[in-house]
């Protein structure tokens, strides 16, 4: 049975407007609509940077007692938060080898390169 849903647990954790820090939540694979609509969202086509707002909006589906994760929420979180979901997205999402073979273009030194992820990664 193909997995589809992983747990996570945020190093700082969100806090919500009563106080209650939350750190377990649940993200689930993207699809390809998860990451081609947000693209048509104002705000990403205004500044590239918030499409990683939008697309952890989609596809977080638990947050501790978090009510409705949406991209106010995501806003909320510490920067090391943002980041550890950023790493984990790209970690459950990708599928094969994260790394390729690369040649420097004036020396021809060899080497590996870790392709991008999504969201400027």
């Amino acid at each position: 049975m193909l997995q589809t849903e992983y747990e996570f647990k945020l190093p700082i954790g969100y806090q919500d407007e009563e106080g209650n820090l939350w750190r377990e939540g649940i993200m689930r694979l993207a699809t390809a609509a998860d990451e081609i609509l947000p693209l048509k969202d104002p705000r990403v086509q205004a500044n590239q940077a918030y499409l990683i707002i939008i697309l952890l909006s989609r596809v977080i589906t638990r947050l501790g007692g978090v009510e409705a994760i949406n991209p106010k929420v995501i806003e909320g979180l510490y920067a090391a938060d943002l980041a550890y979901l950023q790493e984990f997205y790209n970690q459950i999402n990708r599928y094969g080898k994260a790394r390729v073979a690369a040649a420097c273009p004036k020396c021809a030194h060899q080497f590996e390169m870790e392709l991008n992820g999504v969201g400027g990664l």
